[in-house]
């Protein structure tokens, strides 16, 4: 009986960050994770690769040649710390095809629901993934103070991180590993976790060679269960001195345009703000120095109140003509005392003419950063907002993903 030989896809757990990308990405439910590890049960996938672009560290990208009927289960790989050698004598090119299927077959073309997995086309050329957990940059915390109002549940905290003389260069819209100090129950050093750079290129302070971070001290998980989130706690309490491990940088495609006239449309909730803020500041920092961009700017920011909206004060502070600025606030009473819930697809309907007369231009960019359970209202509010302007949504969707021009970042 002749042996099948398959291209079995595998995750690289030492440089994996856990950041739930290629899970939420899978169109058939291969992907899976616990609490270690990111795996891919070769029984399910089919080798579509719809996974590959959108992770910020490449470490989808794995493909072993393997006997079908010994192709690495699921339980192996929750198990594994490290990738396996890949077999002698069997090479990828020899084994079973799985190829890629068309983008109508994965359900992306015309659906409007994927956003781009490619960078604006004036993006500046972004340095990744040089530092691995296996040799992560030191950083030294320089600055830790929490930007939303003390009273609310919502502890969010601005951390500045200092790199000193060590190259280590960023963009906006990229994202950093964080490694808690200590180790796990299994005695192994706890694996990064991701958060976004929340500064412009030329660092939190103009000139120096640091980095800001927004992160929220989690103490409840997805089901409001009372939690302690390893890696929030950790970087909420760093102290001014404290040195922390550092990995990436990640991303190469959640990148602002760079060219004149380019307009940037930003939706997010939360601590997606981090993306946000570093976009806006680099576009302040060029009106400052007299080279303007000519393009808009237009924020649609949401939180439960303004009390737990991080940098309320400094959004406040922004000119009005520099951006254009709607807040959300789900949980703060409307002005008859009547309870009111409005989120940021709420306002970018109520503000449709002009989020419409920005989908019309080519040179808009918009970018989609926060929970996950925002990423559908945002969408449909887009759409509906397209098909009251007589835009083709589904057209223009496939055209905005495909010109790296909607970006979506949740989580």
């Amino acid at each position: 009986m002749q042996t099948t030989i398959i291209r079995q896809h595998l995750i690289d757990p030492e440089i994996c960050i856990r950041c739930n990308t290629c899970e939420a990405t899978c169109p058939v439910g291969a992907i899976t994770h616990d609490s270690r590890n990111y795996v891919v049960n070769a029984d399910i996938c089919n080798g579509c690769e719809a996974c590959v672009p959108p992770c910020p560290t490449g470490s989808i990208d794995n493909w072993h040649a393997m006997p079908k009927e010994s192709a690495y289960t699921v339980e192996a790989q929750l198990g594994w710390d490290e990738l396996p050698a890949k077999l002698e004598g069997i090479s990828v090119e020899a084994s079973e095809s799985l190829a890629p299927a068309s983008q109508s077959a994965l359900g992306l073309a015309g659906s409007g629901q994927v956003g781009s997995t490619i960078a604006p086309h004036s993006a500046a050329t972004p340095v990744t993934n040089t530092h691995a957990p296996k040799n992560p940059i030191t950083a030294k915390v320089v600055g830790n103070h929490r930007v939303t109002l003390l009273g609310t549940s919502s502890d969010t905290h601005h951390v500045v991180l200092d790199f000193g003389t060590q190259q280590f260069p960023v963009l906006e819209g990229q994202s950093i590993g964080i490694i808690p100090s200590g180790v796990d129950a299994s005695g192994k050093a706890h694996y990064p976790r991701q958060y976004s750079i929340a500064s412009p290129r030329n660092g939190e302070r103009a000139g120096y060679n640091n980095l800001s971070l927004t992160v929220k001290r989690v103490l409840v998980d997805h089901d409001g269960k009372p939690t302690v989130g390893l890696a929030s706690n950790y970087v909420c309490d760093l102290k001014v001195g404290d040195e922390v491990q550092v990995t990436g940088p990640f991303g190469a495609s959640f990148l602002m345009p760079n060219h004149a006239g380019s307009n940037i449309v930003m939706i997010c909730t939360g601590t997606g703000s981090a993306p946000m803020r570093a976009m806006t500041e680099w576009r302040r920092r060029e009106r400052l120095s007299g080279t303007p961009n000519s393009g808009k700017l237009m924020l649609f920011f949401g939180a439960r109140t303004k009390e737990e909206l991080p940098y309320f004060g400094p959004l406040q502070n922004l000119p009005k003509d520099f951006i254009d600025i709607h807040f959300a606030f789900s949980r703060a009473p409307d002005p008859l005392g009547h309870g009111s819930k409005r989120y940021v697809q709420d306002v970018m309907r109520e503000q449709s003419a002009a989020v419409a007369a920005l989908l019309k231009d080519t040179n808009t960019y918009f970018y989609v950063c926060g929970l996950k359970s925002m990423e559908a209202g945002v969408l449909d509010a887009l759409k509906d907002i397209a098909a009251s302007a007589k835009i083709d949504w589904a057209r223009l969707s496939d055209e905005m993903r495909v010109q790296g021009r909607l970006h979506l970042e949740t989580y």
